[in-house]
């Protein structure tokens, strides 16, 4: 069983930052979609961001200008540097790797909580 291991989700004040961060192994690090997603109450999950083995990133929604994905290669490790955070911003936020169109193979990490408030 594939585990990514997200952290870094706590408590932040409006306006601050926080960086999630999602481990992942090797083989799954350097050849799958990485991505993180949210889920907010009353909401259906979203996409955040996404970066490829290569390196190109695609970012969606609300996080656009504020967020940035990167990763890791020495340490296979995904980050969600997360900045001028609002309230709106508070969700579960989902690590994702993404084998296809070359494999089937879909995993998540088990979520880590986000949560903005003064």
């Amino acid at each position: 069983q594939v585990q990514l291991v997200e952290s870094g989700g706590g408590l932040v004040q409006p306006g601050g930052s926080l960086r999630l961060s999602c481990a992942a192994p090797e083989n799954i690090f350097s050849t799958y979609v990485m991505a993180w997603y949210r889920l907010a109450p009353g909401n259906q999950r979203e996409l955040v961001a996404a970066i490829t083995s290569g390196g190109t990133t695609n970012y969606q929604g609300s996080g656009k200008g504020r967020f940035t994905i990167s990763k890791d290669a020495t340490k296979n490790v995904v980050y969600l540097e997360m900045s001028s955070l609002a309230p709106e911003d508070t969700a579960l936020y989902y690590c994702n790797a993404d084998g296809r169109p070359w494999t089937p193979n879909v995993y998540w990490g088990q979520g880590t909580l986000v949560t903005v408030s003064s």
